[in-house]
């Protein structure tokens, strides 16, 4: 395929990268197909994932672009929290000097920029904000491009061209006829995941209850999946489907499903609905079809690629429904109302619905 952008000539004698990028599990999955590209374009060199823990448990044997693991410490805009998270100083001393080429898919690299040269790689590349450090090639970062294109350019500018557009995770015809099993389903499997970092882009639990509803009528299993956060719009949705003839196919996975299952369950399903959310993008990585639910100007940076396979449901809300301020300027130097409305709401589960039917008839 093309480099995408400008890009550049391949570096010579490259036998260790470094892919920063730390972030949550859809920062991961867009970040997955400019480290194929990498790892195509330098297939001598070990690869090392410079992350959050959960890269190693998602990516772990399901992926042969990431060689190694090692987990950011807490350094503010490059990782900002984290409990055992490895000391800084330690960190530094053992990784600095090893690489011949770090790569910076981490933001606009106000912060993370400085943290991939202490690394003293011979070769940087990445993207910088105005008021960023440079590194020895950069691309202007602008917060308006899909994720998956913005890190690809970043790999092009080390001669990488792209191998695959869609993130890939692995996972065998073993591993989802377990998790079939295990659930007790024979027929077709929907899987929902109710929620999303930013509760602006959350659709409401009602209706992500009328989807179940509907496919449970239609003779549908449901598997409710994430992480702790999304116990509560689970639990709403389940107390919605109470008294139903077939509320015993709802399956509970939310806030106790290990991160490192969770491939093998999307996978498992026939098709996921979902928010703009870490799950929604690791179904299109395991290959499930998905249905998804956006706020208009998030398709631009993370929507998915094609409609054979994935369709979406666009809220065109331009103003904060409580205070009326611009929403559509956003990232790094947006102002950031306080308030935190659905701003996908808008979007009828009957629309939903019917991808959802056309999908399971079409794949």
């Amino acid at each position: 395929m093309q480099r995408i952008g400008n890009g550049g000539e391949r570096f010579e004698d490259v036998r260790e990268i470094a892919v920063l990028r730390g972030g949550g599990l859809g920062d991961l999955l867009f970040a997955v197909p400019a480290i194929e590209a990498l790892a195509s374009a330098y297939p001598e060199a070990r690869i090392t994932l410079l992350g959050a823990p959960l890269a190693a448990a998602i990516l772990t044997e399901r992926t042969d672009a990431v060689h190694a693991f090692e987990e950011l410490p807490v350094v503010p805009g490059v990782r900002d929290a984290g409990d055992g998270a490895p000391d800084e100083d330690d960190f530094f001393a053992r990784l600095t000097g090893r690489f011949d080429l770090a790569v910076q898919l981490h933001g606009g690299g106000r912060n993370s920029n400085p943290f991939l040269l202490r690394l003293g790689a011979r070769h940087t590349v990445g993207t910088a904000t105005e008021d960023a450090e440079s590194l020895e090639r950069w691309v202007r970062y602008v917060y308006y491009q899909h994720e998956v294109l913005r890190a690809l350019e970043v790999a092009s500018l080390a001669g990488a061209a792209p191998v695959t557009l869609d993130p890939r995770v692995r996972v065998d015809a073993a591993e989802r006829a377990a998790v079939r099993e295990r659930l007790g389903v024979s027929g077709r499997l929907v899987a929902i995941h109710p929620g999303a970092t930013d509760p602006r882009r959350r659709w409401s639990p009602d209706r992500f209850a009328a989807v179940a509803r509907a496919r449970l009528a239609a003779g549908d299993d449901v598997v409710l999946v994430g992480d702790d956060t999304d116990v509560p719009a689970a639990t709403a949705i389940r107390q919605a489907l109470a008294g139903t003839p077939s509320e015993h196919h709802v399956h509970d996975l939310t806030g106790s499903l290990p991160l490192a299952e969770l491939p093998a369950v999307l996978a498992a399903a026939d098709v996921m609905v979902g928010d703009d959310s870490g799950p929604r993008h690791l179904a299109v990585a395991v290959g499930t079809p998905t249905v998804g639910v956006f706020w208009f100007g998030n398709v631009i940076n993370a929507g998915p690629f094609d409609r054979g396979r994935h369709r979406v449901h666009l809220s065109f809300v331009t103003r904060c429904p409580v205070c009326g301020i611009d929403v559509t300027q956003v990232g790094w130097t947006a102002e950031r109302c306080a308030h935190d409305p659905s701003y996908v709401d808008e979007v009828e589960p009957q629309a939903v619905l019917g991808d959802v039917a056309d999908l399971l008839r079409t794949t």
